[in-house]
């Protein structure tokens, strides 16, 4: 199992909706914070990618008339709130947090700046990076992919609510067989969606893994710092 000494920790906006099925669950909001806590008291740097899906999505305004770049502008700005939500979260459990963003909006937060992230990860503090690329037709996928090189991170650790990839839906297709291990040209053979095409792209040609695993079950992100065996890794 890989060793981890600095990570990208991708979320998706529509985890924070927790049982409430909508908005920022504040329950979800502090397990996750705790998970999060716990590698970096474990040594590991942390930087965060959430998505804003759980208020709004570019697509979605697109597919209501709305014009694309209003709709992935708004798109940012919802990863932005949940951003702010996830730094309070860990502000409140002791950690200290810096948020970037791909559209500095002062006084919340500084444009993202590779030296400017490097620096504060070294110092023991978690980032968190809002507003995707900053630019629009990008999704948070690609953002995280594009940031995890940047900081050069060991690898992307994507929090779903499965427990890995799979053949197919597991929560639809009970035959569905999990892979331990992928390269990324058997995902893309297979066909397999483990983050948009262009995010798996640079994650190819950059040489980034990619860590799939179940977010929801405490103590899973801690677990594969250790080097426990779970979920799917994508090298």
């Amino acid at each position: 199992m890989m060793k981890f000494n600095r990570i990208l920790l991708k979320l998706s906006g529509e985890a924070l909706e927790g049982s409430q099925g909508y908005g920022i669950d504040p329950v979800r909001l502090a397990v996750y914070a705790s998970e999060i806590k716990s590698v970096v008291e474990a040594g590991v740097e942390v930087a965060v990618v959430i998505g804003g899906g759980n208020i709004f999505r570019g697509l979605q305004g697109t597919s209501e008339g709305m014009d694309r770049v209003q709709g992935d502008y708004m798109g940012m700005l919802a990863t932005v709130i949940n951003s702010m939500a996830i730094q309070a979260a860990l502000e409140k459990t002791g950690v200290t947090v810096k948020l970037l963003s791909g559209l500095a909006i002062e006084p919340i937060c500084e444009a993202m700046s590779r030296r400017k992230a490097i620096s504060h990860l070294m110092q023991g503090q978690v980032v968190v990076i809002a507003a995707g690329t900053g630019n629009p037709y990008f999704t948070t996928d690609s953002a995280s992919a594009l940031r995890a090189i940047e900081i050069q991170a060991d690898a992307i650790f994507k929090g779903t609510r499965v427990d890995g990839v799979y053949t197919a839906d597991p929560e639809k297709d009970p035959a569905a067989v999990k892979f331990d291990t992928l390269s990324f040209d058997e995902a893309y053979e297979k066909g397999l969606k483990i983050m948009d095409l262009t995010a798996f792209t640079l994650c190819r040609e950059n040489n980034m893994p990619i860590v799939v695993f179940n977010m929801n079950h405490e103590g899973n992100l801690l677990k594969l710092i250790k080097g426990e065996a779970i979920g799917t890794v994508v090298s």
